[in-house]
């Protein structure tokens, strides 16, 4: 829109206008954010009159509107973005815009779900928060599991959930506050009993063995491609809140480190992103149909994670509107996971894992073989243009935290050239504004990355990408690019571009891996280290040597009976 059309706007449900000369309340900022939001999406504008006619007053309030953004975010759980506007003479007008509400849930500021009522903010009527509920259908976590009591719940789950919802909130009353009385303010517990949302989050390995079997997360890390058992597999039936992170830790044990040279530099890149992981993890203990047999799985793969969970996407989702819509299929779930700060990003989890997956060069989530039986997330891990990760590296934070996910999705396809001259060009605007790209006779050229994104068709040049100055690329590496749905090859191409480390920090690397292992497990095998560090039983026994040599774990037993434990 325009600054003329946003002052002509009608003022209502979906348009709010504030002076705001020179400062403004955000948390009003966010119950208006919150009501429009129920209502459908709308703009908070700052710096113009609400009395018509309406005049341009400009405002100086929000200097940071990207920090305001967030704090909206956080908040609200709901998409935020922001423009900002000057009259002809030179006036700001900061115009704040939130997305429609996710479907089945309403928008909340400090647990209050706000509405219009007239030019008034009230809380939202009953009648209508129970007909935004029944939009997505039943909700299955927030049923009474008949015959569950507390004694079902593990007590070192409620407790890590207790100390993550201190520190999301701050709020002393938290620590203070009785098992039963926690958990019934989160909504795990009702006068009625245990919901079983309370089950799948804190329930104890016995209680969901009797009461939700199919509640389970299978973890398998497999060197190979083909079928046959996994070189190792841990299952967990017991509450998330038990093993969110011990499945990050294994994960985490064979995360080979992708070393790209940049000039001097040396950029280290994990094969698997931590936040990605855990939220890929994480979006499928809380969207998966819990109705359906079947558990989760997470498959470790050595250049990238698998994860497989029941059930399609959830009513009004698809892969077109996957990064712009919310609907949780379990909103208990959903609204404990959020109270601390697990719901990352403010519901947008999907936007996070795409656009961390863009920074570090790598290609984007896969649904391939998705259907109504089940979603199938890849997380491909290998970096497929090195280019990508030196313009990241050189762009500061403040303009990439001013990106959207739109932008960042743009950026990786001029990386991979892929159908440019489809796209409008006023999709790029944002990132000529930033100073990412800029326009040339050519094309688009990536500022700091030397080169220039052909998109005029008429060009009789066939090169859809320039190359750069020899003097620019003397220091580099040459990438062969990888395929989104990589395979052994793939995965062999990939890692020709690893700039090859010295063998002693290779050592300590694998040292360090059988430590994590060994504190994950208690104690460990030869056996049992061979698929952690993918060497021979040989090299693998002389590894172990040295570390008993050194102090760092001590060998308990002979011959067959040998094992290894920390000392």
């Amino acid at each position: 829109m325009t600054l003329q059309e946003i002052v002509h706007a009608k003022e209502g449900d979906h348009f709010e206008f504030k002076k705001a000369e020179n400062r403004y309340d955000v948390d009003e900022g966010a119950k208006y954010l919150s009501a429009m939001s129920n209502y459908g999406g709308g703009r908070l504008v700052l710096g113009v009159t609400d009395k018509r006619p309406r005049k341009v007053v400009g405002s100086k309030a929000c200097p940071q509107p990207e920090s305001t953004v967030r704090y909206f975010m956080d908040k609200l759980h709901v998409r935020v973005d922001f423009d900002i506007y000057h009259d002809d003479k030179n006036n700001r007008v900061l115009v704040f815009e939130v997305a429609s509400r996710p479907v089945g849930l309403p928008v909340q500021f400090e647990g209050v779900a706000w509405w219009r009522d007239g030019d008034s903010l009230v809380p939202m009527p009953e009648d209508v928060r129970r007909s935004i509920y029944a939009e997505s259908g039943h909700d299955f976590s927030s049923d009474i599991c008949p015959g569950a009591t507390l004694e079902d719940l593990d007590k070192g789950a409620i407790d890590d959930f207790r100390k993550r919802w201190f520190d999301k909130s701050g709020n002393n009353r938290v620590k203070a506050m009785t098992v039963e009385q926690l958990l019934v303010d989160c909504g795990a517990i009702t006068d009625r009993g245990v919901t079983y949302a309370a089950l799948i989050l804190f329930g104890t390995d016995s209680s969901l063995s009797s009461y939700l079997a199919q509640a389970e997360v299978v973890f398998e890390y497999r060197s190979k491609n083909s079928a046959g058992p996994a070189q190792q597999r841990v299952e967990f039936r017991s509450g998330f809140f038990t093993y969110f992170d011990r499945i990050w830790e294994l994960i985490d044990l064979r995360n080979d480190k992708q070393d790209y040279q940049d000039g001097f530099f040396v950029l280290d890149v994990p094969t698997f992103n931590e936040r990605v992981a855990r939220e890929a993890v994480l979006n499928a203990v809380s969207h998966r149909n819990y109705q359906m047999a079947g558990c989760i799985y997470v498959r470790q793969y050595n250049d990238r994670l698998v994860i497989e969970s029941p059930g399609g996407f959830p009513v009004g989702i698809s892969l077109d509107n996957i990064l712009t819509r919310q609907s949780p299929r379990n909103r208990r779930i959903a609204q404990i996971l959020a109270l601390c700060g697990l719901v990352e990003r403010a519901g947008q989890g999907m936007n996070l894992m795409y656009e961390l997956s863009i920074k570090e060069a790598k290609p984007l989530p896969d649904f391939t073989n998705s259907d109504t039986y089940g979603v199938f997330l890849t997380l491909n891990g290998l970096v497929f243009d090195k280019r990508m990760l030196q313009l990241v590296k050189k762009t500061n934070e403040e303009k990439l935290d001013a990106m959207t996910t739109d932008d960042y999705i743009l950026l990786s396809t001029l990386f991979k050239n892929n159908d440019i001259a489809e796209i409008p060009h006023s999709r790029f605007e944002h990132l000529i504004e930033l100073g990412l790209i800029k326009r040339t006779d050519r094309g688009l050229e990536v500022v700091n990355g030397g080169f220039t994104i052909v998109t005029d068709n008429s060009s009789d040049d066939d090169q859809s990408v320039v190359n750069r100055s020899q003097s620019n690329t003397t220091t580099d590496i040459q990438l062969a690019p990888c395929d989104e749905k990589l395979g052994t090859a793939g995965a062999s191409i990939g890692r020709q571009s690893v700039v090859n480390r010295s063998q002693s920090d290779i050592t300590t690397d694998r040292k360090k891996k059988i430590i994590s292992f060994i504190k994950l497990s208690g104690q460990a095998k030869t056996s049992d280290l061979i698929g952690v560090i993918e060497l021979s039983d040989g090299r693998v026994r002389a590894l172990l040597r040295e570390m008993v040599d050194d102090g760092s774990i001590q060998k308990i037993g002979n011959n067959r009976y040998t094992y290894y434990v920390l000392k």
